[in-house]
């Protein structure tokens, strides 16, 4: 499909000739460590959070456990994704030299490789964890590609769709350490769930070229777009402010974790409303990085306040 700008692909022969470390970083590339590192966290911080004596009584080799099956249906995710969305992702700039689009991996070999990998995660966490943590990974492996995926190209509203299996890694966490769910789980999930509309704007606003030439409807045309990038990055991180009480109000943490969560929200909302004010790449950027250091940073307040 033509995209307006000319990419170089290898030629079979070229393909043939690559090294064995360069295939593995391909494949590894497929998975998306960056975005599983994220999930690890807020899946280990969940864990940490449920269990029945907190850090003192903490299964360590169950926790691994947890990582290692979480990771594994997360990496099947992306890369099955990746497999769906390769004629897309040729159209983009920032993701035209993903080993798909590259032909540096054959479709096939990285559909199988999503499917051994997913399924293989799945079954890990039912034998090594529990069912419900299992159940709630394949629930968002399904709703991901089934749900969100094909609505990116249909409607902004994909951000809502996308956002619900986007805050499970927490659930997962705390259904392996507890083997059920309580509300304090469902704060947690609230937490992740607000915390991804200002996170997506941020990176919507800087590629929104690269999601247009796509044919990614993931912001509106015309004064919409700025209208429905305001409202996402805002509103949401209000309601990370008010949420920050949610853990006092239900009696599992003190004033130093609602202190902490409080800050923290208020600065994500801060950076929130200069992209919606600037509507510039700079704030934007700013937003994103914001986003990044204010999930794991969250967690570590709530999970010291255990201590």
């Amino acid at each position: 499909m033509p995209t307006g700008h000319t990419t170089i692909l290898p030629t079979p022969a070229v393909r043939g000739r690559l090294s064995i470390p360069s295939v593995l970083a391909d494949y590894w590339a497929l998975t998306k460590p960056d975005v599983n590192l994220l999930i690890l966290v807020t899946t280990a911080a969940g864990f940490c959070l449920a269990s029945p004596f907190h850090l003192v009584g903490l299964s360590v080799l169950l926790l691994i456990h947890t990582l290692v099956g979480t990771l594994l249906v997360a990496s099947g995710t992306a890369t099955l994704n990746q497999y769906v969305e390769r004629r897309f992702d040729a159209q983009m700039r920032r993701t035209k030299r993903r080993p798909l689009v590259a032909e540096r991996i054959e479709p096939s070999h990285a559909l199988w490789f999503g499917i051994t990998l997913s399924v293989s995660g799945a079954m890990y966490l039912t034998v090594a964890v529990n069912f419900v943590a299992s159940l709630l990974a394949v629930l968002t492996l399904l709703s991901y590609l089934l749900i969100y995926t094909p609505l990116k190209r249909k409607t902004p509203l994909c951000t809502l769709a996308g956002a619900f299996p986007g805050a499970a890694p927490p659930l997962i966490g705390w259904a392996a350490a507890s083997g059920t769910l309580s509300p304090e789980a469902w704060v947690l999930y609230g937490l992740v769930f607000l915390w991804q509309f200002p996170h997506f704007m941020a990176i919507a606003w800087m590629y929104q070229e690269d999601y247009v030439r796509a044919g990614y409807f993931v912001l509106p045309h015309g004064e919409q777009r700025n209208s429905l990038m305001e409202l996402q990055a805002v509103l949401p991180s209000f309601g990370l402010v008010a949420l920050s009480f949610a853990p006092m109000l239900l009696g599992k943490e003190g004033l130093v974790c609602t202190t902490g969560a409080l800050s923290l929200s208020s600065c994500y909302l801060y950076y929130g409303g200069q992209l919606a004010i600037r509507k510039s790449n700079h704030a934007a950027r700013r937003l994103l990085l914001a986003s990044i250091f204010y999930l794991p940073a969250v967690f570590v307040v709530m999970v010291l306040d255990r201590m």
